[in-house]
């Protein structure tokens, strides 16, 4: 490892935004932009300097201007209040200062010196993005489309600051706080505000690709892949669907045509995106369209169309130019794209390399990149890898069939907990039944309340935390914080998968608290559900007709290197 051109922990990033008259205000500029500034100078004069760029334009409100307007407008016994919906109420309800107005016009001047871009706003918190807690996701980024009147430009960039500014409030935000022991008081927030990465289609502004990267594998599908490989995590558009619970593409580096969902038709198919996410300048918005509907515009914008898309019907994946007999519906399953893109992948490497010899620890990397009209590569947020202790693996008893509730035999993680004494369940039929998926979620995060010092196992249909509540339950870190281990269970015929998004905000949380995983693919192959069991014990119901409580003595053992794992009476 080469000494690093400074220590992480005492780099100044307040200093790299004022050599570039970047920063307002005379306070920090917080977790997210510091990792930012680190790495532009850790790529001054290196071999990749001339391969990797950044946004256009990043400007950055420091934390003394959020202190202000908290101070100025009474605003501090906010850190005290938990009543979200009260903090959201003072906090849409108090205006900015005319000081502060007056820097926003400035800082909408200087955007329109480029070619007034749609602008990302993202939190900078003084505690996000530490060489231990990475706090991701639990704070505000949102998007400006900055167009029209220069007064609908200056509501939506104050309406951005804004929502960032009261997302420090927010219950997970004050839920991850708790748990790691951090005072809601020594927490203050910075505003990073962006250039948006990305091109012109039409009336439409999006990147061709955006995504994750991570200089080490902390879940590995077998024994080939090794935790200094590096793993990326991409999507078509916009790169929200890369950090949220939303379908996208993971690549292993050193092994880019593996996928950890499975290769078959079916598998690949319940792994792929079919949604982006895009700005409509026209109309001034933030969207998200269907792949399905948007085929020949998508086609004609991009010529490695066929490179990210395939059909799928009947159980097989056909070529964009194929012509088969059975309907079919588009997916970006992204076949060809490491043969296409060979570029990418390899300075993907060579930036996760460069990045962790010269800071010194591992790296988690947020992108954007375009193959046209010359090749581009972005870095959008540069952060350290929060700390993951990987457990040792779990020997998996042998007991009667009977006793097994589940069992899974996909991207399994080692690690195992004895004598838990609750399981909650989530029926799958009861939730769709009973759609009500705000008041489940809701229902879930009591239990979890209730079950606080205790660790226990949460089980349910498709993809917890997804932002489709159509797909899981949509529930927030402060709902399942307590809980030790995560089941996710595949209903095919209620449109219910499990979803390995492994680098997303949410399996960020799970591996920094030390949450074990478990997904399950229904009853077929090494996979187990036993609804039975589910359906013969004795339970108490949990807020919501689909919530069953179950108490007893349960014990979850997960074994990695043998890809299995289980959750069994004890």
């Amino acid at each position: 490892m080469i000494q690093s051109f400074k220590n992480y922990d005492e780099f100044r990033a307040e200093d790299y935004f004022i050599e570039r008259g970047t920063l307002v205000g005379q306070g920090m500029c917080g977790g997210k932009a510091k990792g930012l500034a680190y790495a532009s100078r850790a790529l001054e004069g290196a071999a990749l300097e001339s391969a990797v760029g950044f946004p256009d334009l990043t400007v950055v409100l420091s934390t003394e201007i959020f202190d202000a307007h908290i101070n100025d407008g009474g605003l501090s016994s906010l850190y005290d209040e938990g009543d979200w919906e009260l903090v959201k109420h003072r906090m849409d309800e108090t205006p900015f200062s005319e000081p502060l107005k007056r820097e926003l016009g400035a800082i909408l001047d200087r955007f329109d010196a480029i070619g007034a871009p749609p602008l990302a706003i993202r939190s900078s918190s003084l505690l996000e993005d530490s060489l231990s807690l990475a706090f991701a996701g639990k704070y505000e980024t949102c998007f400006s489309p900055n167009c029209g009147s220069r007064e609908e430009r200056a509501v939506h960039l104050e309406s951005g600051v804004r929502r960032v500014f009261r997302s420090l409030f927010n219950p997970s935000a004050r839920a991850y706080r708790e748990k790691h022991g951090k005072p809601h008081r020594d927490e203050s927030i910075a505003v990073i505000i962006q250039s948006l990465s990305g091109r012109n289609h039409g009336s439409y502004f999006y990147p061709e690709l955006a995504g994750t990267l991570f200089s080490r594998v902390f879940r590995r599908p077998n024994p080939r892949i090794k935790k200094e490989d590096g793993v990326m995590r991409l999507c078509f558009g916009l790169g929200t669907r890369t950090v949220d619970r939303c379908a996208a593409r993971t690549f292993y580096l050193t092994n880019p045509s593996l996928r950890p969902a499975g290769n078959l038709p079916r598998q690949i198919a319940e792994a792929s995106q079919e949604y982006f996410d895009y700005i409509d300048r026209e109309h001034g918005a933030f969207l998200t369209g269907a792949l399905s509907s948007f085929v020949p515009f998508l086609r004609r914008e991009h010529k490695n169309f066929g490179a990210y898309v395939q059909n799928y019907g009947d159980n097989f994946l056909y070529s964009t130019l194929a012509d088969p007999e059975e309907p079919t519906r588009p997916l970006f399953s992204f076949p060809e794209l490491h043969i296409k893109e060979r570029g990418l992948f390899s300075t993907s490497k060579e930036l996760l390399r460069h990045m962790e010899e010269t800071s010194g620890f591992p790296v988690d990397i947020e992108f954007a990149y375009e193959t046209e009209p010359a090749k581009s590569f972005r870095i959008l947020q540069m952060r350290p890898l929060a700390s993951y202790e990987e457990l040792a693996s779990a020997r998996l008893p042998d007991v009667p069939h009977e006793r097994i509730i589940f069992r899974g035999d996909r991207m399994v993680s080692n690690g195992s907990l004895e004598n838990i004494t609750h399981l909650v369940y989530v029926d799958a039929s009861l939730y769709k039944e009973k759609w009500d998926p705000a008041g489940a979620a809701r229902a879930v995060g009591e239990i979890n309340k209730k079950l606080e010092g205790k660790r226990y196992i949460l089980a349910g249909p498709g993809r917890w935390g997804s932002r489709n509540p159509a797909l899981g339950v949509p529930i927030r870190y402060d709902e399942i914080c307590n809980c030790g281990v995560l089941v996710e269970v595949s209903v095919p015929e209620l449109n219910f998968s499990p979803e390995l998004s492994f680098g997303t905000h949410f399996f960020l949380d799970m591996d920094s608290d030390g949450i074990l995983y478990l997904p399950v693919f229904g009853n077929r192959g090494g996979n187990k559900h036993n609804t039975e069991w589910l359906a013969a014990t004795p339970y108490t119901m949990g807020g919501h007709p689909s919530i069953r409580v179950y108490e007893g003595n349960f014990s979850v053992y997960l074994d990695g290197e043998e890809e299995s794992g289980m959750v069994i009476i004890s």
